[in-house]
């Protein structure tokens, strides 16, 4: 075990907390953040997914049930004339039935309909993220104006809606965007992950089809860190990759590179996708010393690498534009009603995550859409049914206050929230064996309704408890703040 394994603020080092601070403010075009770590590599021998989405908007917890829908149904997919890259709205056919999935939901990306998601993870324990990810200009000047078909939301939601494993995944998202076309805002990615492997998909700007996939296998641990090209997404492909069954890539791929002349066959080099179809300089430099120093500290931790590591990770280096945190553990033969997704509802750098299973019902009004940060909501009189949930305190707004009071004085307080929040993780994880194992008794003698009671009890206990931590912290620090420092407001700082 790494000695940078976060157990203890006590093995917290100096120069981590410099780079927390430095992950405060470092400006980044986007900074959305996906981990996986292959099933050989981890405590329990289940694969994990990690990451946030960089989306300056509200966010909220969704459960979204097994459903059936009706012959003939649409729904609506891409974006508007408003989109960065401009299109419209089409309709495609929904399916039969859709399954059930945990999701963060957020409200805002310009053209593009909300709700909008980044991911989850499903009742077949399938997870996704999503990061974004730039093509060459040339791609982006030949996007046809308008486009039409799935925006990168869609992808995720519909994944989480119709596929049971990662491989799966993958076909149901370029079987759609072969039918239908990609809605991009300059290109894209996604990882997908089950127990037994990941993919990652790339998709890339221009109305030409093209996409890849990588398969990530058992041993793997890959980064797709704010848009750092040197370890994430997918990098040179072997010369055989059309009969290699870890790589997948439309018809045209290297062609269509070869026919721009981005591409000599004859060259004797490699097909480096990211030297061929993205944008240079997509990242800032520290961010590569960030994604080396968070690879080697999970591969020094292999091969006992566990949820909580890559809790740590994500509060360490989110900002105040990560709107959520996820980690999804990826567990073989588990009624589905077990599985756990564990949310950080707010910026994870001083949000709690708070462990939901699958059998949970409900959501706590704390943890459900406000109207703080939604697009629109300052055009709008309050409805009634809304009324009572903007009643209640709102766990990201709470987490973006805690961040804000740290920020202020950050040498003086980020290690104390660390602290604290990691120890809220060691006391959450602790005490899941003993939740699972009174699930597993009412499972046995089948009282199913009762499960769902208990399962939702202890999820919203859960929430409820974070929240509490959270406000505590923050009221704490205020009140310290104002006697030691005072409140920095406009006019203080320019008189």
């Amino acid at each position: 075990m790494s000695e940078l394994h976060p157990r203890s603020v006590r093995t917290f080092p100096r120069w981590m907390a410099g780079m927390l601070v430095a992950a405060l403010w470092t400006p980044l075009g986007h900074a959305s953040l996906a981990i996986y770590v292959g099933k050989n590599l981890t405590k329990n021998g289940n694969a994990l997914l990690a990451g946030f989405g960089d989306e300056p908007s509200s966010h909220w917890l969704v459960i979204v049930p097994r459903r059936e829908h009706a012959p003939g149904e649409t729904i609506s997919v891409g974006g508007t004339p408003a989109a960065n890259m401009p299109g419209d709205l089409i309709q495609i056919p929904q399916v039969r039935e859709t399954y059930r999935y945990l999701s963060m939901n957020y409200s805002f990306y310009r053209g593009l309909p909300a709700p909008l998601t980044n991911g989850g993870m499903n009742e077949y324990g399938l997870a996704v993220r999503d990061v974004a990810l730039y093509s060459r200009k040339e791609l982006a000047d030949m996007t046809p104006n308008p486009q039409h078909g799935l925006n990168y939301s869609d992808i995720a939601r519909i994944v989480l809606e119709r596929a049971r494993t990662a491989r799966e995944a993958v076909d149901v998202a370029v079987s759609l965007i072969e039918r239908y076309g990609d809605f991009t805002y300059g290109g894209n990615s996604h990882v997908f992950a089950d127990s037994n492997e990941g993919w990652v998909l790339l998709e890339f700007a221009g109305g030409k089809g093209l996409w890849v996939a990588h398969r990530l296998g058992p041993n793997d641990v890959w980064l797709n860190w704010r848009g750092y090209n040197k370890m994430g997404y997918v990098q040179t492909l072997p010369a055989d990759f059309g009969k290699n069954p870890d790589y997948l890539a439309s018809k045209n791929f290297v062609s269509f590179a070869v026919e721009q002349g981005w591409y000599k066959p004859d060259s004797g080099q490699a097909f480096n996708v990211m030297d061929v179809y993205t944008r240079p300089n997509q990242y800032q430099e520290s961010v590569g010393t960030e994604a080396h120093t968070v690879e080697s500290i999970i591969r020094s931790a292999a091969p006992k690498v566990d949820v909580q590591l890559l809790m740590q990770q994500l509060h360490n280096f989110a900002r105040d534009s990560s709107g959520y945190g996820q980690v999804a553990e990826l567990r073989t033969s588990v009624d589905p009603r077990l599985r756990t997704l564990w949310v950080a509802p707010g910026p994870p750098i001083t949000a709690a995550f708070v462990p939901w299973r699958f059998g949970a019902d409900s959501v706590p009004p704390e943890y459900s859409r406000h109207r703080y940060l939604t697009a629109g909501e300052a055009e709008r009189i309050i409805d009634l049914p809304q009324q009572g949930v903007e009643s209640t305190a709102y766990a990201d707004g709470d987490v973006k206050r805690l961040l804000y009071l740290v920020d202020e004085h950050r040498e003086v307080f980020l290690t104390e929230v660390n602290a604290a929040l990691t120890g809220w993780d060691t006391r959450q994880i602790a005490a899941q064996d003993d939740i699972e194992r009174t699930a597993l008794v009412l499972l046995k003698t089948h009282q199913d309704e009762l499960l769902t009671r208990y399962l939702t009890w202890q999820a919203n206990r859960a929430a409820a408890d974070g929240l509490r931590l959270i406000e505590a912290l923050a009221n704490g620090i205020e009140a310290r703040t104002r006697v030691l420092y005072g409140i920095r407001t406009r006019e203080s700082t320019n008189p």
